[in-house]
Parts: C-alpha cells; structure tokens; sequence
C-alpha cells in the first residue's frame, strides 16, 4: 500500500529528504507522493517516515491511501 498526502499539506520540505524511495515530489499544489514508489518505508523504518516527521500531526495529514488498487488485488489473493 501507499501513503497519500491530503489537500491540507502546506508544502513545509520536511517530509521530502525522509523518504527512502524518493516517492515524493512536489505537486502543482502540494506534495504528492508516487504510489508506485511508496512502500511504507517497509524495510527501512517501523513507521512511514512522512508521517513520523510531518509537523501536521500525522496521520491526519498524510494517510494509507485506500484506493490504491493493489489493495484489492491482495484482499482478494487472500480471501479466495
């Protein structure tokens, strides 16, 4: 799963240099973050980075993005 970033996100830099992936970049409005490169930063922290040093109070701000469609996919290797 990826990370997403909500509209809220006052464009501050500090989650940039902490992802392990390079998965976020900067948007035309806010900061946007790639979820083919997102992880989680699964193998590199017990927690997603953005979310550890966002001054937004995380997770409100910066969130699993749920639509994210390999969710699906793994639900259902699961399930059935």
């Amino acid at each position: 799963m990826a990370m997403m970033i909500i509209d809220e996100c006052i464009t501050c830099d500090v989650c940039l240099p902490e992802c392990p992936n390079n998965a976020i970049s900067e948007g035309e409005e806010i900061y946007v973050i790639d979820p083919d490169l997102c992880t989680e930063c699964v193998g590199f922290a017990d927690a997603p980075q953005c979310v550890d040093v966002c001054p937004m109070d995380c997770p409100g701000w910066c969130f699993p993005n749920w639509s994210d469609t390999g969710i699906q996919t793994q639900l259902d290797v699961l399930f059935n």
